[in-house]
């Protein structure tokens, strides 16, 4: 009788319909069905398998609303472009944050955009694709500026009649009603106060300096990473931007952390770095044990002897220079990212290396960052899923889920 009124409750609660959704979700998710991984520990998981396991329980769930923070940081390609199909296909109401902008431009049928206004947060609903947005901001703005310029014009006008009949009162009295008629129709007009102004721009000026260097960069002879890769050869030639591409677990990242020095990747085969080629990194999960104890401040002095006042000019181009005493392992995601394109502009590489450095970056952050590397003179190399992003490189570097290392003539 237990046991029948166990399977009554079971079904009662709705346990034989999330057997199915969770059979869907880790068949989707991991490849496997629901049973061969009941047991298995989430910490276990990848941080991409964690997300999209999460994403198809939402998806395939009973609730008619979602709202996802970032859904798509930390995915690959492949899942990047299954997250825009099943947001497309869902009937179910979405709203995400993301600065991914192939994500807001292949799924978001609305965009509302949050941005710092004279007195406070202002909010804005665009409703069209990303593709359209930049120039709709940009009338709109256009718009509040030209209302506001004519309002001072109005304001300015209406100060210099009172002005004037207060002088031809002081004169005629017959001219006071009328001066006391101006005043009180500045008054009213000054109270009903100025429209709203244009939102106040973001200003991240990104500004890496770079230099010349021997024609060959870099040059990798028979390189195998171990247990990651089979042996590739690859030149990397002076002024390339490359984007290295291929799925998490790939070994993308050990390929730059190799580049960068760390003797701690395991690999056989050559590497050579050419002529006058200083190596800049961009860590891509921001972690920096070095950097944790000290703030913003201690770090330029320490690493480049900026005193107060340039270290302070320095961390404002950045838009950084409120956290300026703030230990490094306390600011966000987007804060450390700046912080390290801040550390690549002033040590002067000549060869970037960027592992995801869009991850975590705002939208004029990124844009910012991709026109100071159109400008760059010097080779970059950079790790990335973003799809946007990959449109400013030339060559295009896959590491394969078959363990191959290959150059493709276009992003694969």
């Amino acid at each position: 009788m237990a046991y029948a009124q166990a399977i009554i409750g079971w079904g009662d609660v709705g346990g034989y319909e999330y057997e199915v959704i969770w059979d869907i979700c880790c068949t989707s998710a991991l490849g496997k069905a629901f049973d061969e991984v009941a047991q298995r520990e989430v910490n276990t998981l990848s941080g991409g398998e964690q997300k999209k396991l999460v994403l198809n329980a939402l998806l395939e769930g009973p609730d008619e609303t979602l709202i996802l923070d970032e859904p798509d940081n930390y995915l690959d390609v492949p899942s990047k472009r299954w997250l825009e199909e099943v947001i497309a296909k869902t009937k179910k109401t979405v709203l995400f944050i993301s600065h991914d902008r192939e994500l807001l431009e292949n799924t978001a049928n609305r965009i509302v955009t949050l941005e710092l206004g004279s007195n406070g947060n202002t909010t804005w609903v665009h409703g069209g694709k990303f593709s359209t947005w930049h120039d709709a901001r940009r009338l709109r703005n256009a718009r509040f500026a030209e209302v506001l310029l004519r309002w001072e014009q109005e304001n300015l006008r209406l100060k210099e009649l009172v002005r004037t009949l207060q002088v031809q009162a002081a004169i005629s009295p017959d001219m006071a009603s009328k001066y006391q008629a101006m005043q009180t129709r500045l008054m009213k007009f000054q109270e009903a106060g100025a429209p709203e102004a244009p939102p106040i721009e973001q200003d991240m000026q990104v500004g890496l300096r770079g230099g010349r260097t021997g024609l060959r960069a870099l040059t990798f002879e028979n390189l195998a990473l171990e247990a990651l890769t089979q042996p590739f050869d690859f030149e990397v030639f002076f002024g390339d931007r490359i984007a290295v591409l291929g799925k998490n677990g790939t070994g993308k990242s050990h390929f730059l952390r190799l580049i960068s020095g760390d003797t701690t990747v395991k690999y056989s085969g050559n590497v050579k770095i050419g002529s006058r080629v200083e190596i800049g990194y961009f860590a891509q999960t921001h972690s920096h044990p070095e950097f944790d104890s000290q703030n913003l401040l201690e770090l330029l002095w320490d690493m480049y002897s900026l005193q107060l006042g340039p270290a302070k000019s320095a961390l404002r181009k950045y838009e950084i220079d409120q956290a300026a005493e703030q230990k490094f392992s306390s600011l966000s995601g987007g804060q450390q990212a700046r912080f390290q394109v801040l550390l690549l502009e002033l040590s002067g590489s000549t060869l970037l290396l960027l592992d995801e450095p869009t991850d975590n970056l705002d939208l004029a952050s990124a844009e910012s960052l991709e026109k100071a590397l159109d400008r760059y003179e010097g080779t970059v190399i950079s790790v990335t899923h973003d799809r946007w992003f990959t449109r400013g490189f030339t060559r295009f570097l896959v590491f394969g889920s078959d363990d191959r290392v290959f150059e493709s003539p276009e992003p694969v």
